[in-house]
């Protein structure tokens, strides 16, 4: 399944790249995960300290991935930790809603496997990713806070005697839903917490995907941290599973080294001149601007390129307000496609998914709406100035929204419900390619047929007048001989 983050590095780059579950795919199998100095330096703490995991428990395979954990469980304690907790952080967004309890067993069933062996391994704490530790670009540090309070400190609103019991009580509440539910911690007969994170313990964020574990690493890494108070701030040695911000390096220390992403299209175009503007809300700014070059934050060469970035609303399921900011991001784009100091306008309008992720059809409606409004207005502003378009997307969600049986019919409950489908889908995405400056003659090629979006690139290349370099994915347009 694609993802918006690995969708931007190839609509970027031109080139698809080994991703983060690949990457750790490899590592894992060969093993080298374990010779790293990632590995090595959390395996310092084996002896006297803990090894907390914390992350995604899903085998959605966007974040993280249930056997990725189960393999490092495993590795680790062959290895020497002997006292392990699992900090675990529900899914139903890429997942179906309620696979949480399944996900549950299955690791408890691991960790009882592991006691048998002599290792004191536990689930310590939990809580819906939308709502505990798994923001993203700083949207709401809310969100941190709650996962450190459980993590680190651990306390939390609710306390249970077992992760399964926690569940499966805290998804009978009213409106409750695998993504958003609230943070608790496991505690012992005494009422005690049985894994918060001390000083000598060793952590690691098990997410593959960077961009809602940067904000996490930021408050276990950054002395000088100021975003909430942390209380009580732990020594400890902490890697990620790769490191989530290269520009950033961090955190400083990872188990998986990150792809090298060089090269991309946007640094080509701007050292040739290629005025540049890149346009999204908070949770997808990202996307246009640090993953679409590579991984990389900043500019290429600042005179030339000028990113903004639209708050996006915080506090709120994004279902409550589905239009999010697409009026914004479309008159800030119009604004800056008329005002004609820019060659190449860059937009993500993050509507359909990030409401389609919500499940809620009639909300979803409205923000494809919304998105058909603010492309409107972008092709309007490109008409005036002469320009091309390239409508494309990273990933697709909002085109379908029911789970659906090899037949393609509705999947039904156990009451005879249609099961919403929160997740991206599997189907290719479309492109359209056209606007009043396009050259006559100028038509898509007949031969490439699994043409995907890593072509985007050396297409946009074309549109802008130079060749992609040679190791690029082939463009997808030609001219006619006419």
């Amino acid at each position: 399944m694609g993802n918006s983050e690995v969708g931007h590095n190839a609509l970027g780059a031109g080139r698809i790249y080994a991703q983060g579950a690949k990457l750790v795919d490899i590592a894992l199998a060969n093993g080298k995960i374990y010779d790293g100095e990632g590995f090595k330096y959390i395996k310092e703490c084996f002896d006297a300290g803990t090894l907390h995991l914390i992350g995604l428990l899903s085998d959605g395979g966007v974040h993280s991935r249930l056997d990725q954990l189960q393999l490092l469980l495993k590795g680790a304690s062959d290895r020497g930790a002997k006292r392990i907790r699992v900090h675990i952080l529900t899914d139903g967004r890429d997942v179906l809603d309620g696979s949480s309890v399944e996900f549950v067993e299955t690791l408890e069933n691991d960790l009882a496997k592991l006691r048998e062996k002599g290792i004191d391994a536990r689930i310590a704490s939990g809580g819906g990713r939308m709502y505990v530790t798994m923001d993203r670009y700083e949207n709401d540090w809310e969100v941190v806070k709650r996962g450190w309070d459980a993590q680190v400190l651990g306390e939390a609103p609710y306390q249970f005697k077992s992760a399964l019991e926690a569940v499966k009580k805290l998804r009978a509440l009213p409106k409750a839903n695998d993504q958003y539910l609230p943070p608790f911690v496991i505690t012992d007969d005494n009422g005690k917490p049985v894994g918060p994170i001390v000083d000598g313990d060793a952590v690691v964020t098990i997410n593959f995907r960077a961009d809602r574990m940067v904000m996490l690493a930021k408050a276990l890494e950054y002395q000088d941290f100021d975003k909430f108070d942390r209380v009580r701030v732990p020594k400890i040695h902490y890697a990620g599973m790769l490191q989530y911000d290269g520009e950033l390096k961090l955190p400083s220390r990872y188990l998986v080294s990150p792809p090298e992403i060089e090269r991309t299209s946007g640094e080509y175009l701007v050292h040739n001149g290629v005025r540049t503007f890149a346009c999204s809300e908070t949770v997808k700014f990202g996307h246009v601007t640090f993953f679409w070059n590579g991984n990389r934050s900043g500019y290429f060469k600042q005179d030339m390129e000028e990113y903004v970035e639209i708050p996006s609303d915080s506090g709120i399921t994004f279902n409550e307000k589905p239009k999010m900011k697409a009026l914004e991001i479309a008159e800030k784009t119009r604004d800056a496609i008329l005002s004609r100091k820019f060659d190449q306008v860059r937009v993500n309008l993050p509507n359909g998914d990030m409401v389609g992720h919500t499940g809620d059809i009639e909300a979803t409606i409205v923000a494809c709406k919304a998105a058909d409004e603010a492309v409107k207005m972008i092709l309007d502003a490109i008409e005036q100035v002469g320009g091309i378009y390239v409508v494309t997307a990273d990933h697709g969600n909002a085109e379908d929204m029911v789970k659906r049986n090899k037949k393609g019919e509705p999947l039904l409950d156990k009451a005879g419900k249609i099961q919403i489908l929160t997740s991206h889908t599997l189907q290719p995405v479309p492109v359209a390619i056209g606007g009043p400056g396009l050259a006559p003659g100028v038509r898509f090629r007949k031969d490439v047929p699994n043409g995907g979006l890593a072509n985007v690139a050396a297409t946009v290349m074309n549109l802008h007048g130079f060749e992609a370099p040679s190791d690029y994915e082939t463009t997808l347009i030609e001219v006619a001989d006419n």
